[in-house]
This record gives structure tokens, sequence and C-alpha cells, in this order.
């Protein structure tokens, strides 16, 4: 196995939608364990809430995120984004990740021609997460 690196979403109370959103963007396989099955829930109102989750799609990606319990400071908007970048094969896929991806957001920079030949967008999601879509040129 080799080593790799995966972005990690925090929310309050909305991870089990927002991954399940992400599950209906990206396709693939959704993971997720709540505080109350390892035992962790300290206070009764984040037992139903999501510890883990993991989504993993058929082309390799992973993204994980959870629910930051009620003792613990809310998590505030970062300045972090999620990429998702691919060749001039995957530019359908990635088309259609980036119109569902913005159903319901807000396009900061749209889906076009870059000038370093690519195509690039970003925006940001229903959650608040922010992403980047590229799609190399030929």
């Amino acid at each position: 196995m080799s080593v790799q690196l995966n972005p990690y979403l925090n929310f309050r109370d909305e991870a089990r939608q927002a991954m399940d959103f992400y599950r209906s963007v990206l396709g693939g396989t959704l993971e997720r364990s709540t505080f109350a099955e390892f035992g962790m829930a300290q206070d009764p109102a984040d037992a139903d809430k999501v510890m883990h989750s993991q989504l993993r799609t058929e082309d390799g990606m992973v993204l994980m995120a959870a629910d930051t319990p009620a003792g613990m400071p809310t998590p505030e908007q970062s300045r972090h984004a999620v990429s998702l970048s691919g060749g001039p094969e995957d530019e359908e896929r990635l088309r259609g990740v980036w119109e569902r991806l913005t159903d319901g957001g807000q396009v900061t920079v749209p889906l076009e021609k870059a000038p370093w030949g690519d195509w690039f967008g970003m925006c940001s999601d229903r959650y608040g997460i922010d992403w980047m879509v590229n799609v190399a040129g030929s």
C-alpha cells in the first residue's frame, strides 16, 4: 500500500448530508460511523452524529468527513479547498462533477479555458466547501 493524502472535512451537524451529496456528485462507496457506534458520545446529543465517514470512488478519489462534537469549538470556514484534476480523457466526468457541485452552490470562477490552456473553474458548494476543477488541455 502506498501513502495517501486525503481531504478531511469537518462540519457541525451536516457531515451526513454533505457526504451523501458528495456521493451523488462523485459516485463511489460511502462508509460512516457515528459517535454512539464507537461509544464516544460524551453528550447524548452527539450519539447519531458522524464520527468518521469515508467516500471512495471507483477512480481512486477518497474524501473523509466528520461532525464536530458539541463540546468542541465550531469549525470555522477555512481557506482550504478540494481540487479535482484530470486529463482530456476525464473531461466529461469532471464537467459532470462541476455541474453537480455548483447546483445550490456559488461559482467564483467559471469553468472555462484558462490562460495556461486547461479548463479551470472554482466554486463553493452548498455546504460552503471550496472546490477547484481543472481539465488539462490536449
